[in-house]
């Protein structure tokens, strides 16, 4: 969680009274401060995601900076998703996508292997927590719908886990299944990259094994229906149930 004095710092980079105009960019620091400036030209001129930049050239000529100032910037920006370069087109505003905050947790938890069983419980107490969050909005949202491609979904769930057979895929899409009810795009971006981390260190730990894997599957098939029931209660304890077998191994309350 941000502490008061770096969230004034966030706010104040960020607020149009800050945001550099023409006036040339100080020397000092000049790679985070263009970096900074490229995002506040983003927001300034209401940018969405596809949207083109100016060239380098006008970027330059804004900013007061070296073109190799505006290339390393863009470079950078690239890396994190804000900014997509297209040889021969030009740069244009990234899907912002929470793909770099994936690898990035990913490679923090790989580091740590000593501690790789708090690093899966801390993951897997943020999923829980996401997917109870939202519950009065999904039973809301999914009361009285019907779902025919989730129920198949969970179907070849039960097939896989009767087989003990892992079923990632099937999992995955039903999650961005149910979240895509919310039509909340962050959500549904914070779902799948939890999803994703969480996929990545259980072959490590060799859990959700036979039983657990039935378990779960069966605890998606009572999520799904208590969804279409609007139960809200019962769609909580079906989210609890799915994480059982899980949290029982890593000793989660």
């Amino acid at each position: 969680m941000l502490s008061d004095k770096s969230a004034q710092v966030l706010l104040s980079k960020y607020s149009p009274t800050t945001m550099p105009g023409k006036s040339a960019i100080p020397t000092t620091n000049r790679s985070s401060a263009t970096i900074d400036a490229v995002k506040s030209y983003i927001i300034q001129h209401d940018l969405k995601p596809g949207d083109p930049l100016p060239t380098e050239a006008a970027l330059c000529e804004a900013l007061g900076v070296s073109r190799s100032s505006v290339r390393e910037a863009l470079r950078k920006l690239e890396a994190l998703d804000i900014i997509r370069v297209h040889q021969g087109r030009g740069s244009f505003v990234g899907d912002m996508s929470l793909e770099p905050m994936v690898e990035t947790l990913v490679l923090r938890f790989a580091l740590d292997r000593a501690s790789g069983t708090e690093s899966l419980r801390q993951v897997v107490s943020t999923r829980r927590f996401l997917d109870l969050g939202v519950a009065v909005a999904v039973t809301t949202a999914m009361k009285g719908t019907a779902n025919p491609e989730l129920h198949r979904l969970v179907e070849r769930m039960v097939e896989k886990a009767s087989r003990g057979e892992r079923y990632m895929e099937e999992d995955s899409a039903f999650h961005n299944g149910i979240m895509a009810y919310l039509d909340n795009e962050l959500i549904s971006q914070l779902n799948a990259a939890m999803w994703l981390i969480h996929q990545t260190f259980i072959p490590d730990l060799d859990v959700e094994q036979d039983d657990g894997l039935l378990q779960t599957a069966r605890a998606h098939e009572r999520m799904l229906l208590t969804a279409e029931a609007g139960d809200e209660a019962a769609y909580r304890q079906a989210v609890i149930d799915h994480y059982a077998p899980l949290a029982d191994i890593l000793e989660m309350s």
